[in-house]
């Protein structure tokens, strides 16, 4: 069994890589610019007894996928599940937004899913059996400010994720998503600290997810354990959707409804 994990040299995708490869898959670890990293990534991997490979390709340049996929297969012989993961964060208002900003947010974060997915998936066919696993964000269903781009393209990927899904069952592919919320990655490093507080604080869980929680879950959707799960987009986020649903519905109602809301609830 064969994984390709994209973004796999930090964070949530070196997470997934190691818990595959736990797992008993041979894994690539694909990254775009540091080979010091990837290296440790398969290093520890060999630690324990797995198998991998690193391979250093831009996920958004459609050339340097297909020639990717070309090596891993004549390498392996099959692809029998994808982790995308690759992406990036380009936080900016609508008035502070810029053309290479939102090019690069869209060449990696929707684009280069589509292109791993198309190139894997040409080759699950063949065995009529393989598990794609798009990483989303909980940005992709709930308006966040200053997250108007990335968040489009975590919504792309949402919607993505379902199409696919619908379109690759008959050839015994499942599509599915992950969408964590705040997890212990460097992509929290540009939050400034008070106002990580106030997303902890409304957190029901009080406090961030950690990778490891991300890849458990990945794991399971690309065993057979969830071979009846397909085209679902399933958020991770200790409950923060909830915050954001019932703001939703605090907003709906004016106080005197609310507060008479409540009492019947009590009695």
């Amino acid at each position: 069994m064969v994984a390709i994990i994209t973004g796999a040299s930090r964070g949530i995708g070196k997470a997934c890589a190691i818990k595959l490869a736990k797992d008993g898959y041979k894994v690539v670890i694909n990254y775009s610019n540091n080979t010091e990293a990837a290296n440790k990534v398969l290093d520890e991997i060999k630690a324990f007894g797995g198998e991998g490979m690193i391979y250093k390709a831009d996920v958004s340049k459609i050339d340097e996928v297909k020639e990717m996929i070309k090596v891993i297969y004549k390498e392996y012989g099959e692809i029998d599940v994808l982790v995308n993961n690759a992406g990036i964060v380009r936080d900016e208002f609508l008035l502070m937004l810029n053309e290479k900003n939102l090019d690069d947010c869209f060449n990696l974060n929707v684009k280069g899913y589509f292109y791993m997915a198309q190139a894997c998936a040409l080759k699950m066919f063949k065995k009529k059996h393989g598990a794609i696993i798009n990483i989303s964000s909980v940005s992709g269903k709930f308006a966040l400010p200053g997250q108007s781009v990335y968040g489009a393209t975590k919504g792309a990927v949402n919607q993505m994720t379902r199409t696919l899904a619908k379109e690759l069952a008959p050839y015994g592919i499942r599509v599915n998503a992950v969408a964590p919320g705040f997890i212990e990655t460097e992509m929290l490093n540009h939050i400034p600290e008070e106002k990580l507080q106030e997303y902890l604080n409304v957190i029901p869980l009080h406090k961030l997810g950690n990778i490891e929680d991300v890849s458990e879950l990945v794991s399971f959707l690309a065993s057979d354990k969830a071979k009846y799960i397909t085209g679902e987009v399933i958020t991770l986020d200790g409950g923060l959707s909830l915050w954001f649903i019932s703001m939703k519905l605090m907003k709906r109602l004016n106080k005197d409804h609310l507060f008479k809301w409540l009492k019947e609830l009590q009695n």
